[in-house]
């Protein structure tokens, strides 16, 4: 599903730097024709981490430091995590489609289903592509920001502006835990297709907890 390649933006760094480094030595070695020259190997300068100088690497300790796109651990656990995370909130906005009073409410709740269904879709083809349906679930009643099952049951009860309220403080609540997580996964990630998910998760939620606020006024 996800064919697309996408360098590393580190890996980048070092190939441009890798470029501007052998320019540079070339340029030496046509300004200095007088001088001998003395046979060395090409060196790569490697931009630091932040507050860090840059360092001045061989050529094949740039090989070992470029930053390969394989997922780890963090990726597997954010991407099953999650989708079980967005399914619950298919299940509140499910509610509110049938209980909410307002129409603002519903509007929204029709919006975020309309959002995490899709994403919902690409994360599942992201664990089949990459392997991780082999890999061992993680346990998701620890997930930031999930409803309870008593939680799900009184909003179940719930009817036109209790509903409202509840649903509104529930999926405030759910969506700063999906934050929690992005966040999280792009700490500790290291592919590039997690991350770019990541960080659509966490824009879009943090808009909507924008929107949920202003409607509890």
């Amino acid at each position: 599903m996800f064919d697309r390649q996408t360098i590393h933006p580190k890996a980048a760094a070092i190939a441009v730097a890798a470029v501007v480094a052998v320019l540079a030595l070339s340029s030496c070695d046509a300004d200095d024709d007088a001088s001998p020259r003395k046979t060395t190997g090409q060196s790569v300068v490697a931009p630091g981490k932040p507050g860090e100088e840059a360092r001045t690497l061989t050529a094949e300790e740039a090989r070992k430091e470029t930053v390969t796109d394989t997922p780890n651990s963090a990726d597997y656990q954010y991407v099953q995590r999650m989708i079980h995370h967005h399914e619950q909130a298919l299940v509140m906005t499910g509610l509110a489609e049938r209980h909410a009073a307002s129409p603002s409410v519903r509007r929204l709740a029709e919006r975020i289903s309309a959002g995490q269904k899709p994403e919902i879709a690409a994360m599942q083809g992201w664990l089949k592509d990459n392997d991780g349906e082999q890999r061992a679930a993680h346990d998701h009643t620890a997930m930031p920001g999930m409803a309870t099952e008593a939680q799900l049951a009184q909003l179940k009860a719930a009817r036109g502006k209790a509903f409202d309220r509840l649903f509104l403080t529930l999926m405030i609540a759910h969506h700063q835990g999906a934050i929690t997580m992005a966040t999280e996964a792009l700490t500790d990630g290291n592919n590039v297709r997690v991350e770019e998910m990541a960080t659509d998760v966490a824009a879009q939620q943090a808009a909507e907890i924008d929107r949920m606020r202003a409607l509890q006024v």
